[in-house]
């Protein structure tokens, strides 16, 4: 019995010496449930604002706010087009730059007839690296009241074959064609766009910046440096009335991939990131990509790299 009684007078006097440790304990566990529900709270206060709201209510007056024209760099591409019909749609003018006419002749004369608005088609091949295309687009937009400036990344870095697969050719095409020619454009529009103090500036990456891939090395590459261009250019000329916004997609809806909940149409994906402009300077532009987004970056990098390893 006394070897009872000690045991509590031990436990009791090693709890009262404890106590302030307990308290400490449980007001830093009470501090961090606090700040993270503060967050969960701000992040959901976000996505209300930056994709609902807009398509409560829609900003109808693009082109006053940012000009009459946009430039829609390598123009083949399946959401560059529907970027393009999008912003048609709000009364704005639209030039196709392209590596060959045929692939937007005919997105290009639908959209003049649908709703009567100007397009005009330029033909010029970023992939050879020659500063020669910048002549033909400088006397095309000279007279331009140029608003909008949209590049997007190369649907065709998304091949499944790994760095070492890849020709030499290929690699510099690409680079050239997206690293490049959305560095050249920026640096041909925006003199004008300062000048007016409006305009924007749109970057379409990719989610595969987000986390490290096995295949799309390229793909990640290219749009972890859109992404990093556009958030310094933004920290440079926000202040001077130019707009720039990153626009970071998941997957879109393909000939490769079909339409679903989380990868939407092209047309669908370039309705809801048009309603985002003005508003974040850095977005999915679709809000289930948002959420698919917000998870993949609270997963640790090395957990991602080992579930990714385990499962690929």
């Amino acid at each position: 019995m006394a070897a009872v009684d000690s045991f509590q007078l031990l436990y009791r006097e090693i709890s009262r010496s404890c106590g302030w440790y307990v308290e400490t304990l449980a007001l830093v566990g009470a501090l961090y449930t606090a700040s993270r529900a503060v967050v969960l709270l701000s992040e959901c206060c976000s996505l209300v604002r930056v994709h609902f709201l807009p398509r409560i209510i829609p900003n109808k007056r693009l082109a006053q706010r940012f000009g009459d024209w946009a430039v829609i760099t390598d123009a083949s591409e399946p959401v560059s087009k529907a970027y393009a019909e999008e912003l048609a749609k709000h009364g704005i003018n639209v030039v196709f730059i392209a590596p060959d006419a045929a692939s937007v002749r005919d997105s290009a004369a639908s959209i003049s007839q649908s709703f009567g608005v100007e397009t005009t088609v330029i033909v010029a091949d970023f992939s050879l690296g020659q500063a020669a295309v910048i002549k033909p687009i400088q006397d095309t937009l000279r007279d331009k009241d140029v608003g909008f400036l949209v590049n997007c990344v190369d649907e065709s870095l998304a091949s499944p074959l790994s760095l070492m697969e890849m020709s030499d050719q290929f690699l510099l095409a690409q680079v050239n064609r997206n690293v490049g020619a959305a560095t050249l454009m920026t640096r041909l529009v925006l003199p004008g766009m300062l000048q007016r103090s409006r305009g924007a500036l749109v970057n379409i990456s990719s989610g595969a910046s987000c986390r490290p891939w096995r295949r799309p090395a390229t793909l990640s590459a290219v749009s972890g440096y859109l992404d990093s261009f556009s958030r310094a250019l933004h920290l440079e000329y926000s202040t001077r009335g130019v707009f720039i916004q990153s626009l970071i997609p998941l997957q879109i809806a393909s000939h490769a991939h079909r339409e679903s909940w989380f990868a939407p149409r092209p047309e669908v994906y370039a309705r809801h990131a048009v309603s985002t402009l003005g508003i974040s300077n850095r977005t999915t532009g679709y809000w289930p990509h948002t959420l698919q987004y917000g998870l993949m970056k609270c997963v640790p990098e090395w957990l991602w790299i080992l579930g990714y390893r385990t499962l690929i």
